[in-house]
């Protein structure tokens, strides 16, 4: 589970098998908690694409009574601090922390009248219905960007058009760019014919690290103070990057100092540098927002003048099975950056075509980003009210009816 929706890849069972377990079927508007592993997880069943869901003995479910009680008020209660506070706290220890049906049906909760819930539902509820647009809109552009990445530099769509006969520029481009004159610039840059190699003719494999320099991260020693206050820098580590809805990095859950920045010989990476979680696990993606010191499970690519974020970013995604690849560990998989560098992929000799790519793509990516900073500033603003609505600190201000 993860937001307001039960969601993911769902298992199914027989119609029959469903009627056995008819105490486990949960429908449209019930509350779906964890009992176990992940304590304090709520979510709402949605109304679609299934009408019931069969849930498993790891979670329970709780049904409101709709005449007093409004299903998204009571999620969002549920969600709050105070009552996961009250989760945690009431806990059963033994063994691994869980709760039970007992415990959850003798869980105190406020009854406001039912139209002051609905007011604080609907309120926090647009909050998340545009963190929700944004993440949707940057899911398209980050797919945009990808697929004409792919279309040029993975599967030389344009060349293949213009081997096969193909005149039109737009058509050439695949439709990716329908301007018929910047099309036309961009065509001119793809050759019309495959050399003996299979590559487009003038293209060669190219070594990630002919392009950008890779560097790594180290953690300044816990045992000194003085490498983590004043803590003054950001200071990343994979688990920053696990639980990311964008690619978009702007904070870190830990700082350093001078003195630890120091101890780092990569020092400061620049806004725009693409982090590559490097082990445990590999394949966090993100593109910093502030300048960044990263640690050992990273591998840190910043932009240059003729190679930019967005380039980096689609390499890396595009190129992900040979980065898997080439790790290595007997603890775990990692990928050494002496194993990265080495890394190719198909590019022309007349860079163009990148910075052209670049031109074309940072634009997306900057909508992107600018989107994901809007989502951080929904998210801060529903968070900071969430326990105020809550707790009746603040009010929602009555709908004033037109003259």
């Amino acid at each position: 589970m993860g937001g307001r929706w039960v969601g993911g890849d769902f298992a199914f069972v027989s119609t029959g098998k469903a009627e056995n377990l008819s105490s486990n079927i949960a429908q449209p508007d019930d509350l779906i908690f964890t009992q176990r592993g992940t304590l304090g997880q709520v979510a709402l069943v949605p109304s679609a694409p299934y009408d019931r869901y069969i849930i498993s003995q790891s979670q329970m479910k709780l049904t409101v009574n709709r005449e007093i009680a409004c299903p998204i008020f009571y999620y969002y209660l549920f969600s709050s601090e105070d009552q996961q506070a009250y989760i945690f706290n009431n806990a059963i220890q033994t063994g691994v922390p869980h709760t039970n049906l007992g415990i959850l049906r003798n869980t105190p909760v406020p009854l406001p009248p039912l139209s002051v819930q609905r007011e604080i539902a609907q309120l926090l509820s647009s909050l998340d219905d545009k963190i929700e647009l944004n993440r949707r809109l940057n899911d398209t552009l980050e797919g945009i960007a990808q697929a004409i990445f792919r279309d040029w530099f993975v599967d030389f769509g344009p060349t293949r058009r213009k081997a096969a006969g193909e005149a039109d520029p737009v058509a050439i481009m695949g439709g990716l760019t329908p301007d018929p004159a910047r099309a036309a610039q961009l065509a001119a840059l793809f050759p019309a014919a495959f050399g003996d190699d299979g590559l487009p003719v003038g293209w060669t494999e190219t070594a990630i690290g002919d392009l950008v320099k890779a560097q790594g991260g180290s953690t300044p020693s816990t045992g000194d103070e003085s490498l983590w206050a004043p803590a003054k820098h950001y200071w990343a580590t994979p688990k920053d990057l696990s639980n990311m809805n964008d690619l978009a990095l702007f904070n870190t859950a830990r700082q350093i100092s001078d003195a630890g920045l120091a101890k780092i010989t990569s020092g400061l990476l620049p806004v725009g540098s693409v982090l590559l979680s490097s082990r445990a696990p590999i394949g966090y993606l993100a593109i910093a927002q502030v300048p960044v010191a990263i640690n050992q499970g990273f591998i840190g690519l910043a932009p240059t003048a003729e190679v930019g974020s967005a380039y980096l970013y689609c390499w890396c995604k595009a190129n992900m099975d040979k980065i898997v690849a080439n790790a290595n560990g007997s603890t775990f998989q990692e990928i050494s950056k002496k194993n990265f560098r080495p890394i190719t992929s198909p590019l022309p000799a007349d860079r163009r075509l990148i910075s052209a790519f670049v031109d074309v793509a940072e634009p997306l990516f900057a909508r992107l980003i600018a989107g994901a900073s809007e989502n951080r500033t929904l998210a801060e603003t529903r968070d900071y009210l969430l326990p105020r609505l809550m707790s009746g600190t603040v009010r929602v201000a009555p709908k004033v009816e037109a003259a």
